[in-house]
């Protein structure tokens, strides 16, 4: 199993699922990802990948979809795909033009109401990494309501102090050829979503005839819902076994 996470966390996002992966025998891995942008994240997952032997499980939190969806690509070894509160890009699609493909999602007001936009070294020009402000402002929803909603908040405090940025360039840079058009995927969708709209999850996870589990939780539903996430990634497991 390697388990990708996705913008505004890191790999301890995945905690309590490693813990129940683990405890059933499986080997498990939480690379960090980069993200930097869709092939340059998707390429070092690629390149992690080639270094393990047998089969692998890719499982993408939602940016980290978009991650799993080109490395699988060129990732021989990779026999399943599992996405939870996920992009599920077809090619071309980007992170933004999926946000705004049906209304509801909290990430697309005016980004200097919810993100901390700071400058990096040697990025392309303009470009600048992002961070989930913490508190509200306006009617925009703070870190806790909209990314975290359903976590305790002292523990979506804690999540909020350690999130990776996320390069801006990252949401405009399309998809390459999807891996879900040639290999079985798994999808989780989080009913209470507020970062990518319920609607969209179901219609990306239909369109690549997912075999698709509804949890009521919000976009963390690795953290606040960890057993019926480790359920649909053993599906997966045991389906290509």
């Amino acid at each position: 199993m390697v388990l990708v996470h996705g913008a505004w966390a890191d790999a301890s996002s995945w905690n309590a699922v490693i813990a129940r992966l683990q405890h059933a025998g499986y080997t498990v891995y939480a690379p960090p990802n980069p993200l930097r942008g869709v092939s340059y994240d998707a390429q070092t997952l690629a390149s992690f990948v080639a270094t393990l032997p047998g089969p692998v499980v890719l499982v993408g939190h939602s940016y980290g979809g978009m991650v799993i969806t080109d490395a699988a690509a060129k990732s021989a070894n990779v026999k399943a795909l599992v996405y939870d509160d996920a992009y599920i890009p077809d090619e071309g699609e980007t992170v933004f033009q999926i946000n705004a493909a049906r209304p509801g999602s909290c990430v697309t007001a005016e980004p200097s109401t919810f993100l901390n936009l700071v400058p990096y070294p040697k990025g392309p020009s303009g470009d600048v990494d992002a961070y989930l402000k913490w508190a509200p402002n306006g009617a925009y929803k703070g870190f806790q309501d909209c990314f975290a909603n359903g976590v305790p908040a002292a523990q979506a405090r804690l999540l909020a102090a350690g999130q990776r940025p996320f390069a801006v360039s990252a949401g405009s840079e399309p998809s390459g050829a999807p891996a879900w058009k040639s290999l079985p995927s798994w999808a989780v969708v989080g009913t209470q979503d507020h970062v990518i709209p319920p609607a969209e999850q179901r219609a990306m996870a239909e369109r690549a005839h997912a075999h698709m589990t509804e949890v009521p939780a919000g976009h963390l539903s690795l953290v606040t819902r960890p057993d019926v996430v480790t359920r649909v990634i053993t599906e997966a497991a045991e389906a290509v076994r």
